[in-house]
């Protein structure tokens, strides 16, 4: 029970149907598995990367992958810990999300490999397909509406009310896996825990259908020392894995500057350095924790953006806040001079640079002395940069943490 031991050991398993006989079938001959990501955005964040590495365990242990992308189930929307009906998508937009969700899973799995290289689809394929009599006649037999109700995603939404469009979703996950299980031989899914309702459904519909045993487990809800779910872990929202909504810079700075007591437990979720190594650097404490985040920082951007992207993140961090190295890998824009010629603020700056969501930001920071300009404060952002003595890069600061490079052209 190698695989399985791993896998706790790392915090990764929260619920399990038939613990033993699941954990001795990790450990034995290859089965597929399959994940699911609904398309509610033009990218995954954080709250999705454990199922992600969870997937990357398995088939490093010669597991092979189904992810789906849920072109279709995102159509219809999944009630769970939400406590309102998710706003509808046209599908024109759901399937360019589907597409940008795609591109990213490439960074996390193998889907080039002979033996058990991953599966990418989109449910929507076979979702779109369905005849509503037969569906009703085939599958929805199988589904009691007492259970249903019972489920906790239904029961927290009962109050204020859930539509029949959501009330069908458990029904379309669980057609999923019978469809998998059917056409690709799938035994085993995988989620987040809000999923556990899903999933048991799932593996009761290929049960009453095929008369066979499948399996499921999912992983933890991710919360910080603080209690801050980690889908949601930044004051401007999620931190996305599209390098076009976080940037690599961004990336790093956000495991770089998680709490202390979170250093050791997103080590063991979130890179692939051993067991061993971890509990070595667990050891460390006081000013050395931050060579545990440096860690953390590293490898977690080098896994979703590329080892380079990694490095450059590392350098223009050391570069701010060790005082070494260069500011060239630095986040920067580039703005004309002739606009600092005719005059340009702080104000402006600090919201064109993405540094401050709202000038009422840009003030709010002001009054508290959180807002720098090439480390001197600024205490009214309206008056307009000395033009003449204003050098053509600067760098702005925005709290204590959030820098950007100004470059007039």
């Amino acid at each position: 029970m190698e695989l399985f031991r791993i896998l706790s050991e790392r915090g990764l398993i929260y619920q399990m149907t038939a613990e033993e006989k699941l954990a001795e079938l990790l450990d034995g001959s290859s089965l597929s598995f399959y994940i699911g990501f609904d398309a509610t955005a033009g990218s995954l964040h954080l709250g999705h990367l454990v199922p992600l590495m969870i997937a990357r365990h398995l088939q490093n242990e010669g597991h092979k992958p189904i992810i789906i992308v849920g072109g279709g189930t995102a159509l219809v929307g999944d009630p769970s810990c939400r406590s309102a009906e998710r706003p509808f998508e046209s599908e024109e937009t759901v399937s360019a999300w589907a597409d940008s969700i795609t591109t990213q899973m490439e960074h996390f799995l193998d889907f080039k490999s002979q033996k058990n290289r991953a599966s990418l689809l989109n449910n929507h394929s076979w979702l779109s397909k369905l005849n509503h009599l037969d569906f009703l006649r085939d599958i929805g037999q199988h589904f009691s509406v007492n259970r249903m109700l019972a489920a906790e995603s239904v029961k927290l939404r009962l109050e204020t009310g859930i539509s029949f469009l959501e009330f069908n979703y458990s029904v379309l996950q669980a057609y999923d896996f019978l469809h998998l299980y059917r056409e690709l031989g799938c035994v085993l899914q995988v989620g987040g825990s809000d999923q556990w309702g899903n999933i048991v459904a799932g593996i009761d519909l290929i049960r009453r259908t095929e008369g066979v045993e499948t399996w499921g487990f999912t992983c933890p809800l991710v919360t910080t020392a603080s209690g801050e779910k980690m889908s949601k872990s930044q004051a401007g929202g999620a931190i996305w894995l599209d390098p076009s909504l976080t940037s690599p810079y961004e990336y790093y700075q956000f495991w770089i500057n998680v709490n202390d007591k979170d250093a050791i437990y997103f080590l063991k979720l979130y890179t692939f350095i051993s067991m061993d190594e971890i509990e070595k650097l667990s050891l460390l404490e006081g000013a050395e924790i931050r060579l545990v985040k440096e860690r953390l920082a590293f490898e977690a951007t080098a896994l979703t953006h590329g080892r380079e992207e990694a490095l450059r993140a590392e350098k223009a961090s050391r570069a701010l806040f060790a005082g070494n190295g260069d500011q060239e890998d630095v986040p920067s824009l580039e703005i004309p001079a002739e606009r600092l010629n005719n005059g340009i603020s702080c104000l402006d700056l600090f919201v064109e640079t993405g540094l401050c969501p709202s000038r009422g930001e840009v003030r709010r920071l002001a009054k508290q002395g959180g807002l720098y300009v090439d480390n001197n404060r600024v205490s009214d952002p309206v008056d307009n940069l000395d033009s003449e003595n204003t050098p053509d890069r600067i760098l702005l600061r925005a709290g204590k943490k959030r820098y950007c490079r100004v470059i007039f052209k």
